[in-house]
């Protein structure tokens, strides 16, 4: 979508829709009983009609309303990716790229369709502009004006995540494994439920990585990913290598072009 922005010239706007799930009504048999923070209806019956975070179908629900909203403006899903919606203008396509409550946006009036959800649709939307920061991902142009993304941002979250996990953090590294390495072997203990958690959240975070042009951890992570379901400490200790080598490389602007 991105490359079919470029190509036709038009702008990528981003925004963020508020309290998405809100936006939804819920078809679940859910109530609750009204504590005192509700005052003289405490001890009710409070049936819950909104798609609330945390129920099971919520994010159906929102995914439904918002489809809705977007057919009444004219678009439709793409055939090859349903959250991509589009529509035809006659002389080009404009879309509308959906993940949950995150929109990527490309036509060439892009604050007319901002406008039109707020004060049509009463969406509340936040973060609207130019794209700079999508789904983790820093989008910029360089001195020659080539649009260009990275993970700059999101791996100093990613370095931030892990200091709150483990106290401190990662050491520097001046590789993702080192060399010689065999995983496959190891023999150390395995994880307790605790560890394995640990080790499923930084091995999800580092895939993501990846797919904002990390290339350079591929392998590596492709690697311990194979562990994830019984991992043992000693594949735990591989994971922290590999962000303390993220860590030492975090403000490459070498990575960041070659990636993008």
């Amino acid at each position: 979508m991105i490359a079919i922005a470029e190509l036709n010239g038009d702008p990528i706007y981003q925004a963020d829709v508020g309290n998405a799930y809100l936006e939804a009504k819920t078809k679940e048999k859910v109530y609750i009983i009204a504590g005192p923070e509700f005052g003289p209806l405490q001890g009710h019956t409070m049936v819950i009609v909104k798609a609330l975070y945390g129920l099971r179908t919520s994010g159906a629900r929102w995914h439904e309303h918002f489809a809705d909203t977007l057919r009444d403006m004219g678009f439709f899903p793409c055939i090859a990716e349903p959250d991509v919606w589009m529509r035809d203008t006659g002389e080009k396509y404009e879309y509308v790229c959906v993940y949950v409550d995150d929109l990527a946006i490309v036509m060439a009036k892009p604050e007319e369709f901002i406008e039109l959800l707020k004060t049509k649709y009463n969406y509340k939307l936040k973060g609207v502009g130019p794209l700079e920061y999508h789904l983790g991902a820093d989008v910029w142009r360089d001195e020659d004006g080539v649009l260009c993304f990275g993970a700059k941002k999101y791996i100093t979250r990613l370095i931030s995540n892990y200091k709150e996990m483990f106290g401190s953090k990662p050491h520097l590294c001046s590789s993702p494994l080192k060399d010689g390495d065999h995983p496959e072997i190891d023999e150390s203990d395995f994880l307790d439920a605790d560890g394995i958690a640990k080790y499923q959240s930084i091995i999800g975070a580092l895939q993501w990585a990846v797919t904002l042009c990390r290339f350079d951890i591929h392998c590596a992570v492709m690697t311990m990913g194979r562990f994830r379901v019984a991992p043992r400490e000693g594949h735990l200790e591989r994971l922290k290598h590999i962000c303390g080598y993220l860590r030492s490389f975090q403000w490459s602007d070498s990575f960041q072009h070659e990636g993008s």
